[in-house]
This record gives structure tokens, sequence and C-alpha cells, in this order.
């Protein structure tokens, strides 16, 4: 179970709805829903567990702690500097299983010079599309409805060495935001969204992934460039697969000509060949 790079992330075990991680200098252990299969590491491992994430019935949870972690902590992963939190939600600020999604969009960027990219990342959390992204050289906007998960993400700019890239800060609803962007003629040429399953708003509106994510593409069609490069739709909901995903770029992208595929998001165990499925993911390119 040793991990050669301590101020990383490594997956090191999975099973019994259960995976165990090595964040930075933290062993943490956390619930994984689609982890039905037996534990590779024994019980002593596990054991060794700085932190353990319990859900609750009522669907909260709660972080019980063997040793005493900081607030936050910053690792290094795919290519960025990114600061860790033990959030009351159980995540820690990032989603390990996006770093695949990163590097595509660093490639898909990088060759398009020397035409500019011009990218707008949706329900962006705290910026690891975000940031990639400005690191291969787009403007970025970058969206999110939560002030203090943008400014978790200007930190991890500030921390990736990124913070002079031309990145617009969005504190927004994300439909009313594309929708006065559609009418002020704003154009993108790559459109990234990982929207959640159910939410509400300020004002008690009801968000759920079936009925307003295909009213949001519809928005979103309008906003793009005659030329688009690429757009990324991911998402954690159960019931859906990676091809309803692409069914709905599909319907965004008619009429541009391009390459669409669909898959599973995965996180590799170190040391396996065992793959963790952590999500779905659709991708749209320019042909």
């Amino acid at each position: 179970m040793q991990v050669k790079d301590n101020k990383t992330y490594r997956l090191l075990d999975s099973g019994n709805f259960r995976k165990l991680e090595q964040v930075g200098e933290y062993l943490l252990d956390r619930p994984a829903p689609q982890a039905i299969w037996q534990k590779r590491l024994g019980a002593d491992a596990w054991k060794k567990a700085d932190a353990y994430y319990e859900r609750s019935s009522s669907g909260g949870g709660k972080w019980k702690y063997a040793k005493n972690i900081p607030e936050g902590w910053m690792i290094s992963y795919g290519g960025l500097s990114l600061r860790v939190r033990l959030t009351d939600f159980g995540h820690l600020g990032f989603f390990a299983e996006h770093s695949a999604n990163w590097s595509w969009i660093r490639k898909k960027i990088s060759e398009s010079h020397p035409r500019s990219v011009r990218v707008l990342n949706m329900f962006a959390y705290t910026g690891g599309a975000s940031l990639a992204a400005a690191s291969a050289g787009a403007q970025v906007t970058h969206l999110d409805a939560a002030k203090g998960i943008v400014q978790w993400a200007r930190e991890n700019a500030q921390e990736s060495g990124l913070a002079d890239k031309p990145v617009r800060w969005i504190v927004d609803d994300a439909m009313k935001f594309i929708t006065r962007e559609a009418k002020r003629e704003s154009r993108y040429d790559a459109v990234i969204l990982d929207p959640p399953s159910f939410g509400r708003g300020k004002k008690g509106e009801v968000w759920k992934f079936e009925t307003d994510v295909p009213r949001l593409l519809d928005v979103c069609a309008k906003i793009l460039t005659d030329r688009p490069l690429f757009v990324i739709l991911s998402a954690h909901t159960p019931g859906f697969s990676g091809m309803a995903l692409r069914n709905l770029l599909e319907d965004m992208m008619r009429g541009h000509r391009g390459k669409l595929t669909c898959g599973e998001m995965t996180v590799p165990e170190n040391g396996s060949a065992r793959m963790l499925p952590s999500g779905i993911s659709a991708r749209w390119e320019k042909a």
C-alpha cells in the first residue's frame, strides 16, 4: 500500500461500498456506492485511515477523525495545485475522475493554436476544468452559483500559478447567466458542464437533471460560435448512462459537424488494474 508521492492523490483500494484514498499526507475512508466487489487490502490497511466519512439515513453525514487534520491542505493532481477541504457532504473539493477530461481539454485547446479559444465552464465548482483550459491558453469564464466555491477556485488558480490568466470569475445561476449571454450575443468556442442531480435556488426554484439539462443545452447551443471546438457534459446522476448524455449533446450540436463519444469516468486503483466507476461523461468535438 506504499505511495511514493505523499503530496498527490491515489485511490488505494475499494470494495464493500467504500474507497480508501491517500490524499496528500492523509488517508481517508469514504463511501463508494458502486464498489459492490470485495476489498483487495486487508483490514489493517483500512484501519490506518485518518478520517472516515459516514452517511446518515437522513441523507447527510459526518466525518469521524482518528487524528487531527487541518482545515485545508494542498495537493498536486492532474497538473494542478488544489486545496483540499473535508466538506460536510463528504467531498474533498475536487473529483479525481475528472482528471482525464482536464487532460483532454488541454490537448484540444493546445491543438487549436493559434486560434484564440473562449471557454465557458458551468457548475464549475473549484475550478479544475477552468484551470486546465486556462493553462492551455484559453480565455475562460468560470461560472458557479456559490460565492464560497468560486473563491475556492480562485485560490486554486493562485496556488497553480495561473492567477494572471484571463479567467472571468462569475457567481450566478447558470440558466440566468447564459440566457443573458445569448441576448448579449456573447459566443464561446467550448462549453463544459457538470450539472447536479438536484438542487434548489435562493428563491426555492427546483433544479432536476432530467428536466432542466435539456432546456439548458438548448440555450447553450445559442451561445456557441459558428465553428465550436468542443462540448463536455458530465454527471453523477444515478439512473443515467453515458449514452443518454451523448444523445443530449447530439440534439444540442445538430447542424455542426463533429464527433461524439461517451463513457464512464473512472479512477484507477494504485497498483491494480481495477477501476472505480465514478460518473458519466460525453464529449462533442469538431470534425
